[in-house]
């Protein structure tokens, strides 16, 4: 997963001054997309939270700072719950947190044609332990005091050695999608 956690979760702006942004808990989520033995895999994870300082106009300190608990994701399949949480996978007992801390936050051009507002930011994503580089690519849309951001990391399971052999069937990566919402 080149993001969980992260993804959480975590996104947000401001115009002219750094602005520090408030998480709307209830209006954001943290989802997963992946395949495991021919059928599409989703879930989503209720404890998240994030610490986000960004203005479009101030990318040069930008920081976003997110925590996903992973003992909270769910796919409505206890069987792929346990993996996903267990020892081989995020590891839940000894690594409760998944986490993704921005080092740059720039403007992007991954936005599909017509649309702007597109940003990545490059970090450390931590998942079961294993920390590796990792780019959240996101669009945000500022409206007076209010942000909302859509983004995505996918993450290789390989590089955070999440899964065992019995995960065979089991995709090579995991896409997680936030949608994170926030006040200034």
């Amino acid at each position: 997963m080149k993001f969980l956690l992260p993804c959480a979760a975590l996104l947000s702006a401001s115009p002219a001054l750094a602005s520090n942004w408030t998480l709307d808990r209830d209006a954001s989520s943290v989802r997963i997309e992946t395949t495991a033995f021919g059928r599409e895999v989703t879930g989503s994870f209720a404890d998240f939270g994030a610490e986000i300082r960004l203005d479009p106009d101030d990318l040069d300190n930008a920081r976003i700072e997110g925590r996903v608990e992973v003992a909270s994701g769910d796919t409505s399949n206890p069987q792929y719950n346990s993996e996903m949480t267990g020892n081989s996978g995020l590891d839940a007992d000894n690594h409760p947190l998944a986490t993704f801390v921005s080092e740059t936050v720039t403007t992007s051009d991954a936005c599909p044609a017509g649309e702007s507002d597109c940003y990545a930011a490059s970090g450390i994503l931590t998942l079961a332990g294993n920390a590796r580089p990792a780019d959240l690519l996101f669009r945000l849309v500022i409206v007076d005091e209010r942000a909302a951001a859509d983004g995505v990391i996918i993450v290789n399971r390989e590089e955070y050695g999440i899964g065992s052999g019995n995960w065979g069937g089991a995709a090579e990566t995991v896409t997680v999608r936030l949608h994170i919402e926030a006040t200034r």
